[in-house]
Parts: structure tokens; C-alpha cells; sequence
């Protein structure tokens, strides 16, 4: 840990309100349960400023349960294959940051950069 590290760490910084996605198999269960209650993708980029602000703005104000929705997060930089996979099956380009809302197998939304947090999640439930 380096000395900028301490100085500008934050105990109260919020956390991912879901699972983090690793394997193609992840995406598989994802699109099943997209049947039973809305499945959100955030794909993020961690060398990105633009996408770290959007994301921690995205937690901030998350209210929702994981019965009302699926939360799931993509580090495109260590899993590209995956976000290729994403882009392909759903047909939607890749951007970063990208959040993408998935109900009964199919993208009924996405948004990118500060669109994200400007979708109204409350209409997909």
C-alpha cells in the first residue's frame, strides 16, 4: 500500500451489491434467472476515471433488494472474453461503463456513462 493510498482510502466506501462475474458459466445462470427477476450487468473498467466515478455513484444509490433485482459486475479488464460474449449473445456494442438490464433472456435497456445512472431501474421491475 503506498502513501497515497492510506490518505485517500475511505472506510465507508459502499461495495458491489451483487455477485462478480468470472466464468462464461456465471453469464449462463444469469440469463436463467433473468426469468424470475430482472439481472443488471455492470461492465466497468478499472483503468478507467470515468467509469470508477460512475460506478461508485451507481452503488451510492442502489436501493434495490436481490429479490427485485440480480446485481452483477464485469472487470472488462480481466475478463474481455466474457464482455465479447455479452456484446454477441445479447447484440449490443460494448462500451465501458456499460450497465445492461436483462429480463426473460433478453437486454429490455442499457445505458452508458453517465446514462447509467440516469435510467430509471424502477420501470423494469
Amino acid at each position: 500500500m503506498g502513501i497515497f493510498d492510506s490518505m485517500f482510502k475511505s472506510e465507508n466506501k459502499p461495495s458491489w451489491p451483487g455477485i462478480v462475474i468470472e466464468s462464461k458459466g456465471h453469464l449462463e445462470t444469469l440469463i436463467a434467472d433473468s426469468f424470475k427477476c430482472p439481472q443488471l450487468i455492470f461492465k466497468h473498467s478499472t483503468r478507467c476515471s470515468i467509469s470508477r466515478f460512475v460506478l461508485a455513484d451507481f452503488i451510492a444509490h442502489f436501493t434495490y433488494s436481490s429479490d427485485e433485482f440480480g446485481a452483477h459486475y464485469l472487470d472488462l479488464l480481466n475478463h474481455r472474453e466474457i464482455s465479447n460474449e455479452i456484446a454477441n449473445h445479447f447484440e449490443v456494442v460494448h462500451q465501458s461503463p456499460q450497465l445492461l438490464v436483462i429480463k426473460n433472456g433478453k437486454v429490455v435497456s442499457d445505458a452508458s456513462h453517465e446514462g447509467i445512472n440516469e435510467l430509471q431501474l424502477r420501470d423494469f421491475l
